[in-house]
């Protein structure tokens, strides 16, 4: 039996995610926390999974002004066991999930072929390909036996669909290869949970202000901004908003798409 996800029939409450719970992780700073606080903004509950749990229930503290419920667990989400043990706790604290961000991610800047290079690449994949495929081991069953339907959005990255020849000063072989990967994750999921009304999509930030934009060279950075057709970086608030639309009832159409949020950069590459 399928479970279909009814069409909107008005723009009342069209984009609301009020009452939802929602997890993020990574979602203490940069891109996840923009995430974190779009959601908590429109009326949905927020658990957070980060590795510095200090700084994660500080995140969670700062929500409570938009008098949901929220909450922070500690978890690195390359290791199993953690991502285990963090779901036990995330549900425990909700009853059930609606909504999975899978945004913790790493990047490197050492290059392939150097004598660590192949250390890096499995650090990195280990984090963004494998832990983010945990996650969703961990939470899409779950979900399914809810019953309820629900959104898993993925954070990837147009690293994924293109390189250019400015790798030759910012090597992240890894980092590309690992959100290709949950790219074609996301596709096949999309098919796989389609049935129990999961929708499960990909949101591939250009140039958006996070933890990971200091590593590019300031040239590369400027170079970028004058290129580009919004001339500017992205904010993580809006990729927040975008993952917002993708949860509510106007994006339940909307499903295996790997949605470049990128200021026009895939127009230009």
């Amino acid at each position: 039996m399928f479970k279909t996800v009814p069409p909107i029939s008005s723009m009342q409450d069209a984009f609301s995610v009020k009452g939802l719970n929602v997890v993020v992780t990574g979602g203490n700073r940069g891109i996840g926390r923009g995430i974190a606080q779009a959601f908590a903004e429109g009326g949905a509950n927020v658990a957070i999974l980060c590795r510095n749990e200090a700084s994660g229930q500080k995140a969670a503290e700062e929500l409570k002004q938009h008098g949901g419920k929220y909450a922070a667990f500690r978890c690195d989400i390359s290791v199993y066991d953690e991502v285990k043990a963090a779901v036990e706790q995330v549900y425990a604290f909700f009853d059930h999930v609606d909504v999975l961000i899978n945004n913790a991610g790493v990047a490197t800047t050492t290059p392939f072929l150097a004598p660590d290079g192949l250390e890096e690449w499995h650090r990195v994949i280990d984090v963004n390909l494998h832990g983010t495929a945990s996650m969703i081991h961990e939470i899409a069953p779950k979900m399914v036996e809810a019953g309820k339907g629900g959104s898993i959005i993925n954070i990837t990255s147009v690293g994924a669909v293109r390189v250019s020849n400015t790798v030759k000063g910012h090597h992240n072989a890894p980092y590309n290869a690992s959100k290709a990967g949950v790219d074609i994750l996301t596709r096949y999921l999309a098919i796989v949970l389609g049935d129990a009304g999961i929708r499960v999509n990909s949101i591939q930030p250009g140039m958006t202000h996070s933890d990971l934009d200091k590593d590019l060279p300031e040239e590369a950075k400027a170079e970028a901004v004058s290129s580009v057709p919004a001339h500017r970086f992205g904010e993580p608030l809006e990729i927040g908003a975008l993952c917002v639309y993708l949860a509510s009832p106007a994006g339940s159409q909307v499903r295996g798409v790997n949605y470049a949020h990128d200021g026009g950069l895939m127009c230009i590459n």
